[in-house]
């Protein structure tokens, strides 16, 4: 049987500090989550690679790295409401509700939702909630939300997420362009999101994210 927690050790001392994020918070999150158990079996000998990995159906968790430097520029207060977009099978929920007062994780796979349901609650992850829709449209409802992170790449970011930011929260994502992808942090201020650069990531592109084709004449 591998010795996963040492696995989660040797992640959070050889990915995650040295990408300087250094918020015990975060840290202690991670070192908790077992990240094994958010992944298809077939996966879990991978699950603490330095790289994306692979969940099926065009759908990946993103490295470890990328994940811990969007929480830490984040900066999420345990007073805050956050929406986790494309949770997958909901490992980030799982982290983020560490760290949050609430968290609602968005997904679309009915699969994938049911399970992350099972999962966080075996993880104790009480203040998280699962919605299934499309990750384009977020989870209105229970919002609005103080912070939102896209596990995934985007070309754009729906208006109906923009609409669930509160005013003066901020949203995490990895903007893919020509196969690069950077990650942004967008601050809201007068209804509107002004996007800064934060770090270079990888991503996948989402459903639902994608610039929508320009029609001419």
């Amino acid at each position: 049987m591998p010795d996963f927690a040492a696995r989660r050790r040797t992640m959070v001392d050889t990915q995650i500090r040295p990408s300087d994020v250094t918020k015990f918070p975060i840290i202690e999150a991670m070192l908790d989550v077992p990240r094994e158990a958010f992944v298809p079996d077939a996966r879990r000998e991978a699950a603490y690679a330095e790289e994306m990995l692979d969940l099926g159906d065009g759908r990946v968790l993103p490295e470890p790295r990328t994940f811990a430097k969007m929480l830490d520029a984040l900066n999420i207060q345990d007073d805050e409401a956050v929406l986790d977009v494309a949770a997958a099978l909901g490992y980030s929920t799982a982290v983020t509700a560490r760290l949050a007062q609430l968290v609602v994780a968005v997904e679309e796979d009915a699969d994938m939702a049911g399970e992350a349901q099972s999962l966080l609650s075996e993880a104790g992850a009480d203040n998280a909630i699962v919605h299934h829709g499309p990750l384009a449209e977020g989870a209105a409802e229970h919002g609005p939300y103080d912070a939102i992170l896209v596990q995934g790449g985007v070309e754009q970011v729906p208006e109906a997420l923009l609409a669930q930011l509160k005013e003066g929260g901020r949203m995490a994502c990895t903007f893919v362009e020509d196969g690069v992808g950077t990650v942004r942090i967008g601050y809201k201020s007068g209804g509107r999101l002004s996007w800064r650069y934060a770090f270079n990531a990888g991503g996948q592109l989402l459903p639902g994210f994608t610039k929508q084709p320009e029609f001419s004449l």
